[in-house]
């Protein structure tokens, strides 16, 4: 009789800890493998990341962050929120303006030091991109750190919210390039 305890012990910790996994990586965390050079130097290509699917409503989405949405049912694509609900955005001279205001891109200053002088991020406003003045409710603006390089919003548009799988947080491979995702 104490062996079938103990066997039923065993068997409900297991089944106990597979569904916390389950759970955990469904809901809160979940291992990503960066695919393309769309966001170097940020994030190269092959890294693995750690995703956080907590809080991808539009309240606890910022400018600035690293996300990953649903670009079509079969693929993923991970990029930076440039643009929330209301902004208008626009380039000029390789400086992001956000509703007039200049903002800095430190994640950038690698890319720019390369090039010398020349644009990375070529001229526009949002509504050469989208037609609107604004970002739509709802909607986000997102771009690759990699301009030069990048499927992103000013090709295939704003990006619902509910299309965001989760922010960036955590690269955990390779070992040497073990960081918080800024």
């Amino acid at each position: 009789m104490g062996k079938a305890k103990e066997l039923f012990s065993w068997v409900k910790a297991i089944a106990i800890a597979i569904i916390l996994a389950f759970v955990i990586r469904t809901y809160i965390f979940a291992p990503i493998v960066v695919d393309g050079e769309s966001m170097m130097p940020t994030l190269l290509d092959r890294e693995r990341i750690i995703l956080n699917k907590f809080g991808t409503d539009i309240e606890s989405i910022d400018r600035f962050d690293v996300v990953v949405f649903h670009a079509t049912e079969e693929r993923d694509y991970i990029k930076r929120v440039i643009g929330l609900p209301g902004d208008h955005i626009e380039y000029k001279d390789d400086t992001l303006y956000i509703n007039g205001k200049a903002y800095e891109e430190p994640y950038l200053d690698e890319y720019k030091a390369e090039l010398g002088g020349e644009l990375l991020t070529e001229n526009f406003t949002l509504e050469e991109i989208t037609g609107g003045t604004t970002v739509p409710e709802g909607k986000l603006f997102l771009m690759g750190d990699n301009r030069r390089n990048s499927l992103d919003s000013r090709e295939i548009g704003t990006v619902s919210v509910d299309e965001i799988v989760g922010k960036a947080n955590f690269v955990y491979w390779p070992v040497d390039e073990i960081k918080f995702v800024k």
